[in-house]
């Protein structure tokens, strides 16, 4: 399964944009895609319009939308703890948490903001 990041949905409403390509590739193969339901809520903090909310959750969505629970909130926190308590990682700590807790490797555009968790078990896809 792979966890979509919040800009790697945002890509996917786009036509040929490099998120598209690997999705369309992951998904020839046969994986999974969900994303986190943080992630979710990101990306319609938009502008997404209605048709691209609906497209987005029908062609891409198959693993669903998860929801983000008080196990998942616990491993946020750690993860955040153990690396450095910086501000700017709060919010990337609870998508990093949703995606190593569904056994989930995360797409995203912003690696190097979820590199600190990688030693703590994300897998970037």
């Amino acid at each position: 399964m792979i966890h979509l990041d919040a800009n790697f949905l945002i890509e996917a409403v786009e036509v040929n944009t490099p998120a598209t390509v690997m999705i369309d590739a992951w998904l020839e193969a046969g994986e999974t895609l969900a994303c986190s339901s943080l992630a979710w809520a990101e990306f319609l903090n938009g502008p997404v319009s209605v048709d691209h909310e609906r497209v987005t959750r029908e062609r891409l969505l198959f693993g669903g939308i998860l929801p983000f629970d008080v196990a998942q909130a616990a491993l946020a926190a750690r993860l955040f703890n153990r690396t450095g308590r910086r501000r700017a990682l709060k919010f990337d700590s609870l998508i990093a948490a949703a995606a190593i807790a569904a056994g989930a490797r995360l797409a995203t555009r912003n690696t190097a903001d979820f590199q600190p968790f990688v030693s703590l078990g994300l897998q970037l896809a």
